[in-house]
């Protein structure tokens, strides 16, 4: 499992640096294509996003090098179908502790020891939109 933290919220900006550097790890084993099962997040359906993904496709089909992306897109309210839910819902138990609140740092270190990656730099909120 790939996993990258970040400082702020979740948006486009956020998703496509998260895509690129998805990307580029995806390519280092070789792979031509990355399937994304995406839920109605509005940072995985703005159109910052999608025609950031689309601009790459057209790039890697262009070049013949790099990973293509692949969205499909999960119905709305069905998480049952999201194959990364139970894993969230066993991670967080893994990590929590329900009788105080943990730090970031100590939660991002036991998230990475649970799921057993290595911890990146923080993909950090463009300036402008902050």
């Amino acid at each position: 499992m790939q996993l990258r933290f970040v400082t702020g919220r979740p948006i486009s900006a956020v998703t496509t640096d998260f895509r690129a550097w998805g990307c580029d790890r995806v390519a280092g084993q070789g792979l031509t294509a990355l399937l994304l099962i995406w839920d109605h997040a509005s940072w995985h359906t703005s159109q910052a996003v999608r025609s950031w993904i689309r601009t790459h496709n057209q790039r890697v089909k262009a070049s013949r090098r790099g990973v293509r992306l692949v969205v499909c897109r999960l119905p709305v309210k069905s998480p049952w179908l999201n194959p990364i839910e139970p894993k969230w819902v066993h991670g967080k138990r893994a990590v929590s502790e329900p009788d105080r609140l943990l730090s970031a740092a100590e939660l991002e270190a036991r998230v990475c020891t649970y799921d057993a990656c290595t911890a990146e730099a923080h993909l950090l909120m463009p300036k402008k939109v902050a």
